[in-house]
């Protein structure tokens, strides 16, 4: 169930905490996903929070959760527009943006390592994961961390307790709609 796994991995963007958030979802057919896709956002989209499906395969599908006032935010921060013109993105514009990933994906197997920049992570982690080829990092929580270990121990103490607390609402009946917070 789609919203079962928007609550256990997206918690904290829909707390509005987070800028976004992946996973991976299992489907069984290509009907039963839209038709989930498009009931979620129904649900979701006056709060200011939006589910796209980035890539397909296999009956997976990889799931990008976000606010896209978040994202807007994140893209304009300083040092973000230049370092993600030598990906190809011309504009800092979220939809934009979101459509070159989405590219970006398409032409590859793996991760475009400034998707972290869509999930919120700070611009020095994510050129510090590059630079660093993944290793030598401070810590290891939600992402690996470069640059200001104490503001990320406590971002993901608290993404830690949001999740926590979502599953256990919604395993008491609170709707997903309920759950998310007004932008």
């Amino acid at each position: 169930m789609l919203e079962k796994s928007v609550i256990e991995h997206c918690s904290p963007t829909l707390a509005s905490i987070k800028t976004g958030n992946l996973f991976t979802y299992k489907y069984e057919s290509e009907e039963e996903l839209w038709k989930s896709v498009e009931g979620f956002n129904e649900c979701v989209r006056e709060k200011g929070v939006s589910l796209t499906v980035l890539r397909r395969s296999e009956k997976k599908a990889l799931i990008y959760v976000c606010r896209f006032s978040s994202l807007e935010r994140d893209l304009k921060k300083p040092g973000v527009a230049n370092f993600i013109k030598k990906y190809g993105y011309e504009s800092t514009d979220p939809a934009y943006a979101l459509e070159r990933l989405r590219s970006r994906l398409a032409q590859r197997e793996d991760f475009p390592h400034e998707i972290g920049l869509f999930l919120g992570y700070p611009l020095g982690d994510v050129i510090g994961f590059i630079k660093n080829a993944g290793q030598n990092c401070k810590c290891v929580g939600c992402w690996k961390v470069y640059c200001n270990e104490c503001e990320a121990i406590k971002a993901f103490a608290r993404f830690k307790k949001c999740t926590s607390v979502y599953v256990r609402l919604w395993n008491q009946g609170r709707s997903v709609r309920q759950l998310t917070v007004a932008a």
